[in-house]
C-alpha cells in the first residue's frame, strides 16, 4: 500500500458537496454536505452500497454529471482550481490531461466504431501530448502498461472484438495514458478476474508512488479498500457516515452500517454461507450431470501467411454434479469457464466428449427433443441490466419460458409465475413494472425467478452477483442458498470472484487454459490447494490483510 504524501495541502479537496437530481417527482437529494480530501501520492476509497452517493460524487469532481443533476452547494479544490467555475476549454484542460477517469462499463465508455489505439491515442492528440504518429506509440505504450498482452495486435482491434476484462484494461491505458495528477478509479476492476484486479491494482499503486499520482477509488469491494487504500470514506444516503484508515474502519468500526456492509463482505472472510442451506440432501447413486472429456475449439484470424489457426477453448474437461449441489468453475477471463458452462447447455456444439444429465446422454440430442430438454436446465446471467427486455413487464418477462416450452395453461402460468416471485422475496406488485422500474438487486432476483419458474434441474449462474454491491449480493447468495435447499435444485456456478465462490460451492474446480487443472471440495481447494494456479488465484484475493 502507498505511503500517505504529506503536503500542506490537499490534490483534491471536497468540502460540503451537495448534489440533488430532479425528477418527476421532485428533487432527490444524492449527495449530502459530503467532506472528504486526496492527497498526492494517496489512495482515498469510498464504499458504500449502490445509491449511496459514491459515483454522483466522483462525476461532480470531473463535471459529468447528467442534465438533471445540480450541485447545490460547496466547494471541489483541485490543486489550487475551484473546478465547479471551470468552463469549456479550461475544465477540458485538467479533465483527461491532470484528472484521468476509470469508467465502471467498458460496454458503454467504448467507441464501437473505433479501434481500440486510436481511442487510446485521442487523450494524447487531444491535450497537444503527442501527433498521430507518435500518439499510436503512446497508445500501444500505454495498453501495455495496463497489462494487456500483444498491446500492438490489441490497439488494431474493436472493442467487440475483446472480452470485457480486456475492454476493462483499454479503460484503464486511456486513463493513465496522459499520465495526470488524480485518478478517478470508479468500480475498475469489478469485471476483472482476481489475478489481473491484482496485477491492476498494483500498477495504479506503482503510479503513485512513482508519480505522485492521487486515486480516489470508488469500490464496493471492501477487501480491495482494505488492502490499497491509505483511507477508507464509507458513504450512506448520500453522506458520509465514517472514514478513517482501513485498520480502524474494518477492525473497529462505529457506525452499524459500518458492521453491516463488512458482515455482508465475502472477501474479509465471512464463514461460508452453504451451511445455511442445512442439511444437504444425500448424493445419488447418479449424478445429476456428469461431463467428460468435453473440447471445443475456435477459428482464429489467419495468420500472415494465410494459414488457418483455431484456439482450443475448453480441452478434456471433465466433472460432476450431484442433485442439490454447487459446483464452481473459477478461473481467469478466457480459462473457458463460460465456454464451458455453454456446452452444457447445448447452446454451442462440443468437439469431443460427452454431456449426461440424470444418466441420459444429450450430447447429440437435436430439435424438439433438445427444446423439451431446456426445461431441465436454465440459465441465470451476469448483467441484471442487460439480460431482462426493458420493454416487457415483469409477468411477461417471467411468463416467457413458460410460453416458449408450452407450458401449462393461462391460469396455470399466472399461478407459477406469482410463486416464482414469491419464492425470490418480491412482492407480487412488481409483476406490473419495467425492469427500469426495480433496482439492481431486484432485477437479479427476476432473472432467478425466470430461471426457477420452469422447475429446472440444474441452474447456470454465469456471474450472478459480479454487478452487485456486496450487501445485495450477499442477499442473492443466500436466495440461491435458501432455493436449493427448498427445491433441491442443482447449480454450476461461474465465478471469477473466489470469496464468493468459497460462500457458495460444495465442489470447486479450478480452470486454466481451457483445462481443468484441480478440483476439489471448497474446503480443500481454499484450506489446502495443491495446484500452483489454485495457490496463485487464492493469494490474489482481496482482503486478506484483514481476514479472521
Amino acid at each position: 500500500m502507498s505511503g500517505t504524501a504529506e503536503a500542506h495541502r490537499p490534490l483534491l479537496d471536497i468540502r460540503g458537496l451537495s448534489v440533488r437530481y430532479r425528477g418527476t417527482d421532485g428533487a432527490v437529494a444524492a449527495v449530502r454536505a459530503v467532506n472528504l480530501s486526496v492527497a498526492a501520492g494517496e489512495t482515498v476509497a469510498i464504499v458504500g452500497e449502490s445509491g449511496s452517493g459514491k459515483t454522483t460524487t466522483a462525476h461532480a469532481v470531473v463535471g459529468l454529471l447528467t442534465a438533471n443533476a445540480q450541485v447545490t452547494t460547496g466547494e471541489i479544490d483541485f490543486d489550487g482550481h475551484d473546478l465547479r467555475k471551470l468552463r469549456g476549454k479550461q475544465l477540458r484542460a485538467i479533465r483527461g490531461r491532470r484528472i484521468g477517469l476509470i469508467p465502471q462499463d467498458p460496454t458503454v465508455s467504448l467507441n464501437p466504431v473505433k479501434r481500440i489505439g486510436e481511442q487510446v491515442a485521442e487523450v494524447l492528440i487531444v491535450h497537444d501530448l503527442a501527433d498521430r504518429k507518435t500518439a499510436a506509440v503512446g497508445a500501444v505504450d500505454a495498453l501495455r502498461a495496463a497489462g494487456l498482452p500483444d498491446p500492438a495486435a490489441i490497439a488494431r482491434r474493436y472493442p467487440h472484438e475483446l472480452s470485457g476484462g480486456m475492454r476493462q484494461r483499454v479503460l484503464i491505458a486511456i486513463a493513465v495514458a496522459a499520465e495526470p495528477d488524480l485518478i478517478i478509479a470508479d468500480e475498475p476492476t469489478s469485471a476483472l478476474d482476481v489475478t489481473m484486479q491484482h496485477r491492476i491494482l498494483d500498477h495504479i499503486e506503482l503510479l503513485t508512488r512513482q508519480r505522485g499520482t492521487g486515486v480516489l477509488l470508488i469500490t464496493h469491494d471492501l477487501g480491495v479498500a482494505a488492502d490499497r487504500a491509505d483511507r477508507i470514506v464509507v458513504m450512506s444516503g448520500g453522506q458520509v457516515v465514517e472514514q478513517g484508515p482501513p485498520e480502524q474502519i474494518l477492525r473497529s468500526p462505529q457506525q452499524d452500517y459500518t458492521r453491516a456492509l463488512l458482515a455482508a463482505a465475502p472477501s474479509i472472510g465471512t464463514a461460508p454461507r452453504r451451511s445455511a442451506a442445512g442439511k444437504q440432501p444425500a448424493e445419488a447413486a447418479e449424478p445429476l450431470l456428469s461431463v467428460t472429456g468435453l473440447a471445443k475449439e475456435f477459428p482464429l484470424p489467419r495468420a500472415e501467411s494465410g494459414r488457418p489457426r483455431k484456439v482450443r477453448a475448453v480441452d478434456d474437461v471433465g466433472f460432476t454434479i450431484p442433485r442439490g449441489q454447487t459446483y464452481a468453475l473459477v478461473g481467469e477471463s478466457g480459462s473457458g469457464k463460460s465456454t464451458t458452462a455453454r456446452l452444457v447447455l447445448r447452446a454451442i456444439e462440443p468437439d469431443a466428449g460427452r454431456i449426461r444429465l440424470a444418466g441420459e446422454d444429450i450430447t447429440e440430442v437435436r430439435g424438439d427433443e433438445l427444446r423439451r430438454l431446456r426445461q431441465r436446465f436454465q440459465i441465470v446471467q451476469q448483467n441484471p441490466y442487460a439480460s431482462l427486455n426493458p420493454r416487457f413487464s415483469i409477468e411477461r418477462v417471467v411468463t416467457d419460458p413458460l410460453r416458449a416450452l408450452g407450458l401449462g395453461t393461462r391460469a396455470e402460468r399466472r399461478r407459477r409465475v406469482r410463486d416464482a416471485v414469491e419464492a425470490v422475496a418480491l412482492p407480487s406488485s412488481v409483476l406490473h413494472r419495467r425492469p427500469a422500474e426495480l433496482s439492481g438487486g431486484q432485477r437479479q432476483r427476476v432473472a432467478i425467478a425466470r430461471a426457477l419458474v420452469v422447475n429446472p434441474e440444474l441452474v447456470v449462474c454465469d456471474e450472478p452477483v459480479s454487478a452487485l454491491d456486496v450487501s445485495i449480493q450477499a442477499q442473492i447468495l443466500d436466495l440461491l442458498i435458501d432455493l436449493q435447499a427448498e427445491f433441491g435444485v442443482s447449480y454450476l456456478f461461474i465465478s471469477h470472484d473466489l470469496a464468493v465462490v468459497q460462500q457458495i460451492a460444495h465442489q470447486v474446480g479450478v480452470m486454466r487454459a481451457g483445462r481443468l487443472v484441480e478440483q476439489a471440495s471448497s474446503t480443500d481447494i481454499f484450506r489446502n490447494p495443491e495446484h500452483p494456479y489454485t495457490k496463485e488465484l487464492l493469494a490474489a484475493i482481496p482482503g486478506q490483510r484483514f481476514r479472521t
